[in-house]
């Protein structure tokens, strides 16, 4: 078979994706293997795969291709969340441009069809990118949090919290999202700093000529002043004990009221109290039982309280307000002033408004606790820990109680139920809600005369439930797959759901089932483009992720993404790194072509000495790299796995044992030599494989016929390599790369040989890479010398020196500046070292291990220091 010039992932991609579905290697039942569990971060049904969920999928195939490869009965579920805000946005903004129809003319039940039916016809575009990714997930276990059981799973938790007194209704201060129009909890809004305006107003004490000014950003909200705050101690004010204030623009009279929350030093001693609208206001306003005056209507527009700018957008009313403060002489100056500003995490271009709302909450206390012990016990373990377990405590510990409820059609219905005199119960059913009424309603009710609640639970309250309810585990607690696959292994996400998502999982697994949900957090960075900014769409920095596959497959675009993305820290991400991805897969094919070649000129009498160390010397290497690699996995390093199978492959396998046992010019090849190198190649592409499974699944069955395929293919054990033969390699490499730099900068050609003398008090040392070194060299022969050999180049290597003879006439001169140049590198690299040790508080703090490693620079720069001098002596 003709193997085409490079490799051609899409082919490779449409082959063998279906092949594994087909054999139903990603699907997952209870059985005796230990399970490995991962459940895949919901993303939005509306969306599509951005880079960091790409790096996120990427993770997660990794090690659950290398546990399903190591014994374990692998099991990664799929699914996306039904994303309250994002996705009636969506629908709303759908029915409006392609049917002209708006929302508030629909019932609920045509809305949430319509909405239904949008989801059927965009959700699954996300679940194709992921399999263009390659992801392993068991596609049979699609999971979506509107599935029935998994909406009757949110409502069954919800009523166990409120009968637990856990989950209470009230009126609180909340965030609004005025777009939305809808509450939002405190982790949905994200704070900016911003330059704004701070205007000084003066209101007019009542019954005098005295002002009192007072500064405010927001000029808008004045119509819902209900009084002038200022410290009892201030000495400027004692005397307007009792006295009231005229509001500007509205001119109602409020009481000006004392308080030490005001700060006498700030500004003008003097607050503008406006309890709808300000969370200190709200609650000088419930200290004082002020007045409250709502000023704003849910869409952001002013409400008819406000008396002025009635339907006015708050932002174009900030404006119209400061023009007739103006022109009423109320505005005493403006200034610049640095500000901090909430906006809509769902709407990033709203500016959230604090707001009095009755809504649903969540006591957050008692469900932290637990929480918070599970992760400081070490009973789970977050990585990488040392940046993110400080985060995961402060929020815990510091936690406020959760707003759960919106103000929105497409989610999960809150069961509470109300009769019409307003009191309420929760219940599994209207009907069940009915008969509870019955018992605490004073005049006799139908049951046509009780209403649902309107809201919906916020989507993170079905999302809590994700590692538990995709193996309905709240709906049928005690069955056989939850047993078995709860808790899950590791749960990959990124650092900015920290709150949002992670520790609730956590809350919800010790609450619902007295157990962790996962035994590992591994955190991703965030992505970003090479210049370091966040990509987003607005940028036009953020790459369509199937354009990428497209142009350079799925391996290189995994590859690419994972070789530079250290566990928590941000990934610059750069094509370039795509580039060589795409490389790196051509290497990998060029080494398959040129193995290919020598099948017909294998020949069982060709064996000779000459092989022998290769193959010995790259079996060893094999071990040692597969241990390590089990070491960086049980670490979560997997960019750094990623290296040292990418060195292993082209530098170790590509790059020195091929060369090394490559044939001469039309000579044959051992046998045993070619079968034991296919087997190293096969080995190779299995250790790959969990990070680019198309083209090692696609070289493994062209390297020889194969009845299994690489994607099950089990792991041998790890075992220890011979610590002898890979210093021998390491001794080979670096001296086979020292000699040629010294031919190249005596412009000997390869074609022209020498003879190689050794100058060492290790002879043994050589005895087994003799024959790789003459033919690596171009040495006709070597021979060992305890003198210097009179016009020859000289080349040192720590203790050794190595005399390369040759018929030209070697230019002395030239030879004596490249050693003077070595020895002052030498030099000054063992001054730095020195440096180093000689600093007393890098030996105090460094682990014994790395002082060791600048112990040996020392030793070895000596020794080169010494070799260096004396081949000096001998060009004298």
């Amino acid at each position: 078979m003709e193997l085409s010039k490079n490799f051609e992932p899409q082919q490779a991609e449409q082959k063998w994706y279906p092949h594994w579905l087909k054999k139903q290697y990603f699907n997952s039942k209870p059985d005796a293997r230990p399970a490995f569990t991962v459940v895949i971060p919901p993303p939005n049904v509306t969306g599509v795969l951005h880079m960091g969920h790409t790096l996120n999928e990427t993770v997660q195939d990794i090690l659950v291709r290398k546990a399903r490869m190591s014994g374990f009965n692998a099991c990664w579920v799929p699914g996306s969340d039904h994303a309250s805000i994002a996705t009636e946005a969506k629908v709303v903004q759908m029915l409006e441009k392609e049917k002209g129809i708006k929302k508030a003319d629909l019932s609920r039940e045509d809305f949430l069809r319509y909405a239904f039916e949008w989801k059927e016809k965009y959700g699954n575009i996300i679940y194709s990118q992921i399999a263009r990714l390659g992801c392993s997930v068991d596609w049979d276990r699609t999971s979506f949090t509107m599935d029935d059981h998994y909406y009757k799973a949110v409502i069954q938790v919800f009523i166990d919290l409120y009968g637990k007194g856990l989950v209470y209704r009230g009126a609180r201060m909340i965030n609004w999202d005025p777009k939305a129009q809808t509450a939002l909890s405190d982790e949905e809004v994200e704070y900016k700093e911003l330059q704004g305006k701070l205007y000084h107003v003066q209101y007019q004490v009542a019954g005098t000529n005295e002002y009192i000014t007072i500064a405010t950003q927001r000029p808008e909200t004045i119509m819902g002043d209900t009084a002038i705050c200022v410290n009892p101690n201030d000495e400027r004010y004692a005397h307007l004990k009792g006295k009231q204030a005229i509001v500007p623009l509205v001119n109602r009279h409020v009481p000006i009221i004392f308080d030490e929350y005001v700060d006498i030093a700030f500004g003008t001693g003097a607050l503008k109290v406006t309890p709808a609208h300000d969370i200190n206001d709200y609650n000088l306003g419930l200290k004082h039982k002020l007045e409250v005056i709502d000023t704003l209507n849910p869409d952001g527009t002013l409400s008819a309280a406000a008396e002025v700018f009635v339907g006015l957008d708050r932002f174009e009313a900030r404006t119209k307000a400061v023009e007739q403060l103006k022109a009423d002489g109320a505005l005493v100056k403006e200034e610049m002033y640095s500000t901090r500003l909430g906006y809509s995490q769902r709407n990033p271009d709203t500016v959230v408004e604090p707001r009095i709302s009755t809504q649903w909450f969540v006591k957050m206390q008692a469900l932290a606790k637990p929480a918070l012990e599970a992760v400081t016990s070490g009973e789970i373990s977050i990585h990488p820990g040392d940046k993110f377990l400080a985060t995961y405590k402060y929020w815990l510990e510091n936690v406020q109680d959760w707003c759960i409820s919106r103000q929105l059609w497409w989610g999960q219905q809150i069961p509470a139920y109300y009769a019409p005199d307003g009191s309420f119960v929760v219940a599994g059913s209207k009907e069940a809600a009915f008969e509870q009424l019955k018992t605490i309603c004073k005049t006799p009710i139908t049951i046509d005369e009780v209403k649902q609640d309107e809201d919906v639970l916020d989507t993170w309250f079905s999302s809590w439930l994700w590692p538990i309810e995709v193996f309905n585990g709240i709906t049928q607690p005690n069955n056989e797959e939850i047993k078995y696959y709860y808790p899950s292994s590791v749960l990959v996400t990124g650092q900015d759901i920290i709150f949002f998502w992670v520790a609730r999982m956590v809350m919800a697994g010790m609450e619902f089932k007295q157990a962790i949900p996962f035994k590992d957090v591994y955190f991703t960075g965030m992505v970003r483009d090479k210049l370091g900014r966040k990509m987003s769409k607005s940028l036009g920095n953020s790459p369509d992720l199937l354009e990428l596959i497209d142009k350079y497959g799925a391996d290189a675009v995994r590859f690419g993404i994972m070789i530079s993305s250290p566990a928590g820290n941000d990934l610059l991400f750069d094509e370039a790194a795509l580039e060589q991805g795409r490389n790196f897969n051509n290497k990998i094919w060029n080494a398959l072509k040129l193995v290919q070649m020598w099948k017909a000129r294998t020949a069982s009498d060709a064996a000779t000495a000459t092989p022998d160390f290769a193959v010995n010397w790259f079996g060893e290497r094999l071990k040692q790299a597969q241990a390590e690699l089990e070491k960086l996995y049980g670490q979560f390093r997997l960019s750094e796995a990623l290296k040292v199978i990418y060195s292993l492959v082209w530098d170790d396998f590509c790059s020195w044992y091929l060369e090394w046992i490559k044939p001469g010019f039309e000579q044959p090849i051992s046998t045993a030599v070619y079968e034991q190198t296919i087997t190293y190649f096969e080995q190779l592409m299995q250790l790959l494989h969990p990070f680019m499974p198309f083209v090692t699944e696609e070289v493994y069955h062209l390297l020889r016929e194969h009845s299994d395929d690489l994607c099950v293919k089990q792991f041998a054990p790890v075992t220890t390599a011979d610590t002898q033969a890979l210093a021998t390699g390491e001794l080979l490499k670096q001296v086979i790369s020292a000699l040629r730099d010294a031919r190249n900068k005596n412009q000997l050609k390869p074609k022209d040989a020498v003879q190689l003398h050794i100058q060492t008090a290790s002879e043994q040392n050589y005895t087994a890479i003799n024959s790789i070194l003459a033919k690596q060299v171009n040495a006709e022969n070597i021979s060992f010398t305890q003198d210097a050999i009179a016009n020859s180049i000289v080349v040192a290597i720590e203790k050794d020196k190595f005399f390369i003879e040759t018929n030209r006439q070697i230019d002395t001169a030239a030879l004596k500046e490249e050693l003077l140049k070595d020895l002052d590198y030498q030099q000054k690299f063992l001054e730095s070292v020195m440096k180093k040790l000689g600093n007393e508080k890098f030996m105090q703090n460094a682990k014994p291990e790395v002082v060791a490693v600048e112990q040996k620079k020392q030793a070895d720069a000596e020794a080169r220091i010494k070799t260096i001098e004396e081949s000096l002596q001998n060009l004298n």
